[in-house]
């Protein structure tokens, strides 16, 4: 790796701090918890977090870390054992050196947590010995402790900006999930997501995923995403995204069509979203719920559809009617009035102008009504 290159590796991985975002655990003694930013203590497993500090010079894993440099094929191999053997004792300070740059070191480093990504039951034999510190020959619940811990590991890493450590971490996840997609899909409907097959307006068909009011996991729950197989359209309705779940999703391939509505995501976590799917729709609202279809960018503001029970509809607009102000202001276009709407609450009360063509004439008359917003479900 040029010189360059070292560089600008070393400036994103000061910036993602994956250090500071793992760091606080207490590994030697066991009882391990970190903080990341914008996440809960508990969420990188159930058993706490890593730390990403390097291993004490002079120790048996800080001398491994450093073997893995080696230009020597045997002895680099001995070390990837010797680490591999330690397990969790030695995923800190594999992460610490995920951060260093030298992406050989990284990338040997970055194979060793994925061969803790395993199934708790694979390889398990009677009379199986526990590594070091609950290490990877351990038994399967240490065993599922580590790969839990890995797997959130790589995750943090895959969703920072674009750099040669992210696109490792971002293949390493693929290839492990993969074979996760049918387990994941099983998860999330028992959980109350809604999974359907259909067409988008492109002709493609694929799965349509939509997690609202009856969903009854947590945010954590909605990480399992990403391992779904086809999915071109993802429906939040509702549910309150944080900044680093949303950028889970940025790992999902192929989405055509993201409704986040109600979620509370910030403006900078969409416009990343945005980053990873130029050519997907990202439809986000973010107050009340009026309850109307229309086409969003072309004027006038045409009703093409009212949903029945919703606000809209115990207000009396009609298909065919046409929005031309609100709150006294001209809306233009479908897309204009979605975001009035987005800028007012659930339970609050706007004042809509509306046009609707009198039957068996040409004449139009001028309709003002209010209209008390619900909230997405």
């Amino acid at each position: 790796m040029d010189k360059v290159s070292r560089n600008q590796q070393r400036v994103w991985l000061g910036s993602v701090g994956i250090a500071a975002a793992l760091a606080a655990g207490c590994l030697a003694a066991g009882a391990q918890e970190a903080v990341v930013p914008g996440r809960s203590a508990q969420a990188v497993g159930p058993a706490g977090d890593v730390e990403s500090a390097p291993a004490a010079a002079g120790t048996p894993i800080s001398e491994w870390i450093e073997q893995l440099g080696s230009p020597q094929f045997a002895q680099r191999e001995a070390a990837s054992r010797s680490l591999a053997d330690a397990g969790r004792a030695a995923l800190g300070p594999l992460t610490a050196a995920i951060q260093r740059d030298d992406l050989e070191i990284a990338s040997r480093a970055m194979e060793i947590v994925r061969g803790f990504l395993v199934d708790p039951q694979e390889g398990a034999t009677e009379g199986a010995t526990e590594g070091v510190d609950g290490g990877a020959t351990g038994a399967p619940a240490d065993r599922a402790t580590l790969a839990a811990e890995s797997e959130r590991l790589l995750e943090i890493i895959a969703e920072g900006p674009e750099s040669p450590v992210t696109q490792l971490a971002q293949a390493t996840l693929e290839f492990h999930q993969l074979g996760m997609a049918q387990a994941a899909r099983e998860r999330l409907e028992a959980l109350g997501a809604v999974v359907t097959e259909g067409f988008m307006p492109s002709g493609r068909r694929g799965m349509q995923v939509v997690v609202n009011a009856s969903w009854r996991g947590d945010i954590e729950d909605l990480r399992l995403l990403p391992r779904l197989r086809g999915v071109v359209h993802v429906g939040v309705h509702g549910v309150r995204l944080d900044a680093p779940t949303l950028a889970a999703l940025g790992r999902m391939r192929g989405v055509e069509l993201f409704h986040l509505y109600g979620t509370g995501v910030s403006d900078e976590a969409v416009a990343a979203l945005a980053g990873k799917f130029p050519d997907a729709e990202i439809d986000v609202r973010k107050g009340g719920k009026l309850g109307v279809a229309g086409q969003r960018t072309v004027g006038p503001c045409l009703i093409t559809q009212v949903l029945a029970g919703s606000a809209a509809d115990k207000a009396g607009i009609q298909i065919g009617d046409v929005v031309v102000r609100m709150d006294g202001e001209p809306i233009a276009n479908f897309e204009a009035l979605t975001e009035k709407v987005g800028t007012r609450g659930p339970g609050e009360a706007i004042d809509m102008e509306i046009e609707r063509g009198i039957p068996a004439t040409e004449r139009v008359e001028r309709i003002t009504c209010k209209v008390k917003l619900d909230g997405w479900d």
